[in-house]
C-alpha cells in the first residue's frame, strides 16, 4: 500500500478533500519522523511502536575479493508490532 491509497482510503472513511487526506498523512508521518529525530519512541497502542536503535561498528567481508572493510557505526528505525498486530498478522498464513 502506497502513500497515495492510504490517502485515498482517508479521504473515503472522513469525506476529506483529496488535498485533504494527502496533508494528514504526510503530519502523520512528519510527526513520527520528527519524534524519532529527537529520540523519542513513538507508540500507537494495538499497532506497535517505532524506536532507533544503534548498530555498532564491525567488519565485514567483500564477497568477491574477499577484502576486509569497517562498517561504520549507525542509528537505524525499528519497529516492535504490538500484541494485536502480532496476533492478527499470524493468523493470515492460516486456512
Amino acid at each position: 500500500m502506497t502513500k497515495q491509497e492510504v490517502a485515498n482510503l482517508l479521504r473515503e472513511k472522513t469525506g476529506l478533500s483529496q488535498k485533504q487526506a494527502v496533508e494528514a498523512v504526510e503530519i502523520f508521518l512528519e510527526a513520527i519522523k520528527s519524534a524519532l529525530k529527537s529520540g523519542e519512541k513513538v507508540s500507537l497502542v494495538d499497532f506497535g511502536t517505532f524506536y532507533l536503535k544503534s548498530r555498532r561498528a564491525r567488519k565485514a567481508r567483500r564477497p568477491g575479493t574477499a577484502e576486509q572493510f569497517e562498517v561504520p557505526p549507525k542509528c537505524v528505525v525499528a519497529f516492535k508490532a504490538g500484541k494485536k498486530f502480532r496476533d492478527l498478522v499470524a493468523n493470515f498464513g492460516k486456512v
